[in-house]
């Protein structure tokens, strides 16, 4: 039986822009290929710096944003911490803009992960369109 793969994934600068403490905007197709990971049978952990309540809004804000976490900055839910275990999480992949090279377009994830093009992002109507008719 195949173990189920686990991607670590950061949230500042990597799900969002970096605005830290605040949310920051979305990064393009980060929602759509972590959800698109998730329905492919992978298992995805926050792990983030965050703590506390700046920790529970980006919990709420991924949530809000159709992503649930396996496990937030632990490498199983059940996990509880101790001095005899590391902190380092026990996962197949990490997703970080601290990478060397920086971080990957999600585009580029979505493809190199799911084997698929990824979504063509939906163009905003401009709100003078009417005027060009």
């Amino acid at each position: 039986m195949e173990e189920t793969r686990k991607i670590a994934v950061d949230f500042d600068g990597t799900i969002v822009e970096n605005a830290y403490p605040r949310i920051g905007k979305p990064m393009l197709f980060a929602f759509d290929t972590m959800k698109k990971l998730q329905q492919k049978g992978f298992r995805l952990i926050l792990w983030t710096y965050r703590h506390g309540k700046s920790l529970e809004e980006a919990v709420e804000f991924c949530k809000a944003n159709g992503v649930e976490f396996y496990a937030v900055n632990q490498s199983f839910p059940e996990e509880e911490f101790t001095q005899d275990v590391s902190r380092k999480i026990n996962a197949d992949l990490f997703i970080d803009d601290r990478n060397i090279g920086g971080m990957w377009d999600w585009g580029l994830i979505y493809q190199e992960l799911i084997g698929e093009q990824a979504p063509t992002p939906r163009k905003k109507k401009s709100l003078f369109a009417f005027l060009k008719r």
